[in-house]
């Protein structure tokens, strides 16, 4: 199995250890920082069970792995399938109006997120890695930054534009000044976008991702 086939895993045993809630073969962000959750092996209904153990009946656990499809016992909530794009041709390039954006700046990003919404995103978030933003006129006018950390790769998500200001690229250089300092490290980006999201992927094709396999996001409830 390649270490992406099972992101958030290899994420929550690996570079983000520090940030997961372990029980047995099972791991989860805590709720503020991500709704990932992960299982070591997805097919093993013994896993779930140690999922269970750790999530309760009062958690809806996301998980994402090709063909994903819970065990009996577990309800599929909600999800969507999607695509993994992998960029080891990618360099990016840093940018001079990319700032780092820091917890003072939380309340802003939470704004942003909460009227483009690119994905799952709380207010512990931006501990996941390095978040980047482009201003205009002192608004936070586009976000990009890193979530998933694996041993030698980084996704790079929560790519926003505020309606007001899309069309300038804004989006586009932010990807770039992400991806070159995930290149700083000596690591890879990919990402991660719904299958719907034609335009999107559209664009990581541009930048030079190439698709490397289907992955399904879905949410699990404990239970019927």
């Amino acid at each position: 199995m390649h270490v992406l086939d099972n992101p958030a895993w290899a994420a929550l045993t690996g570079p983000h250890a520090h940030l997961a809630e372990r029980h047995g073969r099972s791991a989860r962000y805590p709720a503020d920082v991500s709704p990932f959750a992960a299982v070591d092996d997805p097919a093993d209904p013994a896993a779930w069970r140690d999922l269970a153990a750790l999530a309760g009946t009062a958690y809806e656990p996301l998980l994402a792995a090709p063909g994903l499809a819970g065990p009996a016992g577990w309800t599929h909530v909600r999800g969507i399938p999607g695509v993994q794009m992998i960029g080891p041709a990618v360099r990016g390039a840093p940018d001079p109006e990319a700032l780092v954006l820091t917890a003072d700046d939380v309340p802003e990003i939470l704004d942003l997120v909460q009227r483009t919404r690119p994905g799952p995103f709380g207010k512990r978030t931006p501990e996941l890695g390095t978040y980047l933003g482009i201003r205009r006129d002192g608004v936070l006018a586009a976000m990009a930054g890193e979530r998933l950390r694996l041993d030698g790769w980084t996704e790079v998500s929560a790519v926003c534009t505020d309606p007001a200001y899309r069309g300038a690229g804004l989006a586009t250089r932010l990807i770039g000044a992400v991806i070159a300092g995930i290149r700083a490290r000596g690591e890879v980006p990919f990402l991660h976008a719904a299958g719907t999201n034609t335009g999107a992927i559209r664009l990581y094709e541009q930048l030079g991702f190439t698709l490397r396999t289907p992955i399904v996001f879905a949410a699990y409830r404990l239970g019927s």
